[in-house]
């Protein structure tokens, strides 16, 4: 139904939490609404000042939830990990795009 009035389907407005690969080796992890364009504006160096100083970058996991509230909730418990805990949810898999 959505569709044919031209607007997004109720998946396609889900929210992802993100974790970009830098350059350095480092991570970073955000959230968005729409990833694809997210992850084109971190390679163009115009989302943060932190990926900007560390390119390229490289989209290594994602995973789409509910709402904005659960994907800043994850995207803050995610960023609380030690390094080991990110490679480990990295290497699990999660959705990538």
């Amino acid at each position: 139904m959505f569709r044919k009035m031209g607007l997004p389907s109720r998946s396609e407005s889900l929210p992802f939490v993100y974790i970009l690969r830098c350059r350095d080796g480092s991570f970073y992890t955000g959230a968005a609404k729409n990833l694809l364009a997210r992850v084109r504006k971190h390679e163009a160096g115009t989302a943060s000042r932190y990926t900007r100083a560390r390119l390229p970058v490289a989209l290594v996991w994602s995973r789409r939830v509910r709402t904005w509230g659960k994907a800043l909730r994850e995207e803050h418990r995610i960023k609380q990990l030690k390094r080991r805990a990110k490679e480990a949810l990295v290497a699990s898999g999660g959705s990538r795009a």
